[in-house]
């Protein structure tokens, strides 16, 4: 139901009229996700400065019964973060909330408002010479917030988890306008249910996060990185074990990128190709922690040569080239917009099952689309391959996108096939309800949706996301 004019204008009085947006044109880049493929529609955009006013704007939703889409940074790739199409609904954004409440050395803790941006997360952590390991290609854009809200995974996750892994407690805004305070930081609380995870990867519909208390680690006292040119995947597969069992396991990064993705980046970027003969896929490797990094780099790599595991390499030797390594797969994801429509997916697999996996999904997508340019990249550490697909030169991007539910469903039967996910860190958002049923048994679609009954009984947040 449309909210009434009297109930817009006591939402806007919360945040007052200068953060309550109704003109169309100061709306429109809240309403259009960065790929310029899904958008909504709203009446009325808040910015709140603070969780009690985020708690005022709730109670009054509760009250009237107006829906509400929760949203920070408007990074996110499954439409979480936007009303569906035709249905224009109140959006709370926290872009506002940015401050960082307490940063402890000691208890290698850091407390931030939801609207923190993860690079500015990244900085506080580093002003007291901490580590805060969540990497991601927006960083200087998403939000804590977001991040928790999706469970975000990124670049290291084989060394330091998902963001459900790095955070220690939460502040929430319940439907009903309660704040529940959950920021504790502390490592062992064995004293009922966990809360906090029910919250984490939720995508907001069962309360609005707007705290968190984040872990922090010692900085690495070195680093060793490297760019490998590998046969295959399963050369990828074993390059990690090997990595892994020569430096203690002081892998922090292992990052697979194919051919054509690498061949779009030199053509697009100001990358160079650092080998004689291209190679049909690439390993960006890097480890972490003390000792001498690159003799064990080094060493790791040439037992790989020597096995066949890996055809050639290049280690690098100064700040500037580990950065120009690392910009090729930073540009792999913007270099897609660059060479037209693609259709993403965000899968994972058993590590074990990720050779099978891309052999027999290459070839699925050649028998659906002969033409179509697969770009399966990704974190090999943790089984989660960003499975895009760009269209075939010369075809209408339009007509290409027009067949996202077809591709969808060539790249997750064989992803169902092998036990993954066809979700693994970008969350299920409004494109992936549909599937909810084919991937979730009846008895854990009534366990969420019981959940979601008693925390949100008038299905005020987040609509039409996440539960079909």
């Amino acid at each position: 139901m449309t909210p009434s004019a009297a109930t817009l204008n006591r939402l806007a009085a919360v945040v007052g009229e200068t953060h309550a947006i109704r003109d169309p044109r100061e709306m429109a880049g809240y309403l259009t996700e960065w790929r310029e493929i899904l958008t909504g529609e709203s009446p009325l955009i808040l910015k709140p400065g603070c969780t009690d006013e985020v708690s005022r704007i709730l109670a009054i939703a509760s009250e009237t019964r107006t829906a509400i889409i929760p949203q920070s940074g408007n990074t996110g790739l499954a439409g979480g973060h936007l009303p569906l199409p035709g249905k224009p609904l109140v959006i709370v954004n926290l872009d506002r909330m940015t401050r960082v409440r307490e940063i402890s050395a000691a208890d290698n803790t850091l407390s931030v408002d939801a609207g923190v941006t993860l690079k500015a997360a990244q900085d506080a952590a580093e002003s007291v010479d901490r580590l805060f390991p969540l990497s991601l290609a927006s960083e200087g854009s998403c939000r804590i917030g977001g991040n928790l809200s999706t469970n975000a995974g990124g670049l290291n996750v084989v060394a330091y988890g998902n963001a459900r892994d790095l955070c220690l407690g939460l502040e929430v805004v319940l439907a009903d306008g309660r704040v529940w305070n959950g920021m504790r930081k502390l490592r062992k609380d064995n004293t009922g249910y966990d809360l906090k995870n029910l919250f984490i990867g939720a995508e907001g519909t069962l309360g609005i996060i707007t705290g968190a208390v984040l872990k922090l680690f010692p900085r690495p006292a070195g680093q060793a990185t490297a760019f490998i040119a590998v046969p295959n995947v399963q050369a990828a597969v074993d390059l990690l074990a090997l990595a892994r069992a020569a430096s203690d396991g002081r892998v922090t990064s292992i990052e697979l990128l194919p051919r054509n993705g690498f061949a779009f980046v030199l053509k697009h970027f100001p990358a160079r190709d650092p080998f004689a003969m291209p190679s049909p896929w690439y390993v960006l490797l890097e480890l972490s922690g003390a000792g001498d990094l690159g003799a064990l780099m080094e060493a790791s790599l040439a037992d790989a040569v020597a096995r066949g595991i890996a055809t050639d390499a290049v280690i690098a030797q100064s700040e500037a080239q580990r950065r120009e390594i690392w910009a090729i797969r930073e540009y792999i994801v913007e270099t897609q917009k660059k060479e037209g429509g693609s259709i993403k997916h965000d899968v994972a697999v058993p590590v074990s099952a990720l050779p099978a996996f891309v052999d027999e999904a290459l070839a699925a997508i050649a028998r659906y689309m002969p033409d179509a340019r697969p770009m399966p990249y990704g974190h090999v550490g943790d089984g989660n391959l960003h499975f895009n697909v760009s269209q075939p030169e010369g075809m209408d991007k339009a007509a290409f996108h027009a067949c996202w539910h077809q591709m969808n469903e060539v790249v997750f039967e064989i992803v169902l096939k092998h036990g993954g996910s066809i979700s693994a860190e970008h969350g299920i958002g409004q494109t992936k309800t549909g599937h909810m049923s084919e991937i979730k048994g009846a008895v854990e679609l009534d366990l969420m949706r019981g959940v979601k009954a008693m925390l949100d009984p008038f299905g005020i947040l987040n609509p039409g996301k996440v539960l079909p």
